[in-house]
């Protein structure tokens, strides 16, 4: 497991933008796949956005899609989750998370089973007001 730490959240009305940020080593490969899963009031969690460490490969869950975007920057060894057009039922905590998982693994599959991720942040919220 590694140390991740997430910042950047916040409380804006619907419409509005955050960027969260990830901080970590960044540089084994128990960080191979990294993504942002978020629970909300009275929610599971949800995969929301995720990204492989080669090639930068990206996969979102479709609420998002459009909307938000993950990227990364090896130089500072930070990933980001940049929102946009936030929408009330975007509130959350919002986690990073990561995990050694292939390529494919990582963008097609731990969306949906956010348990793979074994070393996780502890949580940034966000609040969207309409």
């Amino acid at each position: 497991q590694v140390h991740l730490t997430e910042s950047g959240g916040g409380s804006v009305q619907a419409g509005g933008s955050l960027t969260l940020s990830c901080a970590s080593s960044f540089n084994t490969g128990d960080t191979d796949c990294v993504g942002w899963v978020r629970q909300g009031p009275g929610k599971e969690r949800e995969g929301v956005a995720a990204i492989y460490r080669v090639g930068s490969s990206t996969s979102y869950t479709d609420s998002v899609k459009g909307r938000f975007t993950i990227s990364k920057d090896s130089g500072a060894n930070r990933v980001y989750l940049q929102m946009n057009d936030l929408k009330p039922e975007d509130t959350g905590t919002y986690y990073c998370a990561a995990a050694p998982l292939p390529s494919v693994a990582c963008t097609k599959v731990a969306l949906r089973f956010v348990d793979r991720f074994n070393s996780w942040g502890q949580g940034t919220q966000v609040t969207v007001s309409s």
